[in-house]
């Protein structure tokens, strides 16, 4: 998750972004990450 933040943070504006930019199913991204207690938070961009 913390790799997922600081990508955000510094090189992507949007989850869609980086997903697309790095070929990731944002979905999948999101579920395992919610199984683990985080939430995508698009307002601020990260994950918490």
């Amino acid at each position: 998750m913390s790799v997922i933040n600081t990508k955000l943070r510094d090189e992507y504006s949007s989850l869609d972004d980086l997903c697309k930019s790095l070929d990731i199913d944002r979905a999948s991204l999101e579920s395992r990450l919610r199984e683990a207690g985080f939430e995508y938070m698009p307002e601020i961009n990260q994950f918490r």
